[in-house]
């Protein structure tokens, strides 16, 4: 059983069409189906069920599927890393999610660029999703994020819980006002959340801290990005709920309340890849820790 059959046989899955699944290996469809039935008779056992329409696996079919996904994922994550270690120059390549650039992000970057000049730091703005692929891809080294993920061949590490924020223009009849907005208060207003797509993100989020206190919002728009979203609130068209840090872009148009409720928060998420211990990340995370201190933020220390 080589990796080639591995990769047809989860195409062939996740496609549950031959056709479909040839195209995405590019290759054509007949040469496709003669792998998987080599594949079935080297096994001894049969993958998918005969002349089902759609593709349906055999109970052998869904134990190999799981498991051939984990073993693909660690040949990409070992391609990746030994990769990265063959290279002359050291370099750390960082994802983030667009509101982690209004907290604390860019003073960890500016500190680590002082203390490890040697390395070369490159950006990358890209949703939480796009991270978990572009690391499995060895596209970036470390992702800053905020949506929790199961993949196992992604190791996370939760660095704080920030709060939510409220997002009114000036004139808003909720703009003003003592203490803290309630969620409850919320649900008739037009609701702006972030982003479109890639799904689930920070949106879900959103949605999430109404249906776990059994509200709808009577009307949700969704919106490209951050910026938009912003951009739509200052224009009187709605209301928006943001990470906290996002109070740093001082915009004139656009105020901001707190949450009562002190569970509604969004995770900010160091996501690496799992087996990756690389000095580049282990100092990374320190100098994290480090800024994190300054500021007062208490909390666990997980290390690589």
């Amino acid at each position: 059983m080589e990796l080639r059959h591995l990769r047809y046989f989860v195409a062939v899955a996740e496609e549950r069409n031959f056709t479909r699944a040839a195209e995405r290996l590019f290759i054509a469809q007949p040469p496709l189906s003669r792998q998987i039935q080599q594949l079935e008779e080297e096994l001894g056992v049969a993958l998918i069920e005969k002349g089902s329409r759609p593709l349906r696996l055999t109970e052998a079919g869904q134990f190999l599927l799981g498991h051939a996904r984990a073993l693909l994922d660690q040949v990409r994550e070992l391609k990746a890393m030994t990769q990265r270690v063959g290279k002359l120059e050291r370099a750390l390549s960082i994802g983030f999610v667009a509101s982690t650039l209004y907290g604390l992000l860019p003073e960890i970057v500016r500190r680590y660029r002082e203390r490890y000049q040697e390395v070369e730091v490159t950006l990358h703005e890209m949703t939480t999703i796009e991270q978990l692929e572009a690391l499995k891809e060895g596209r970036i080294d470390v992702g800053f994020g905020r949506l929790k993920s199961e993949d196992p061949s992604i190791r996370r590490i939760l660095l704080r819980e920030e709060r939510m924020v409220v997002a009114l223009f000036p004139g808003h009849r909720l703009a003003s006002g003592e203490g803290g907005l309630q969620l409850k208060e919320l649900v008739h207003e037009p609701l702006l959340v972030y982003p479109k797509a890639p799904r689930p993100s920070f949106a879900d989020q959103v949605l999430a801290a109404f249906s776990e206190r059994n509200l709808k919002p009577d009307r949700v728009i969704e919106v490209r990005e951050l910026q938009i979203a912003l951009g739509l609130v200052a224009a009187g068209q709605g209301i928006s709920i943001v990470p906290e840090s996002v109070q740093g872009m001082h915009r004139s148009d656009v105020i901001y309340r707190s949450l009562d409720d002190k569970h509604t928060v969004s995770p900010v998420l160091f996501s690496v890849r799992h087996m990756d211990r690389s000095p580049e990340l282990e100092n990374l995370l320190a100098v994290v820790y480090e800024v994190y201190d300054s500021y007062g933020f208490s909390g666990e220390r997980e290390m690589l």
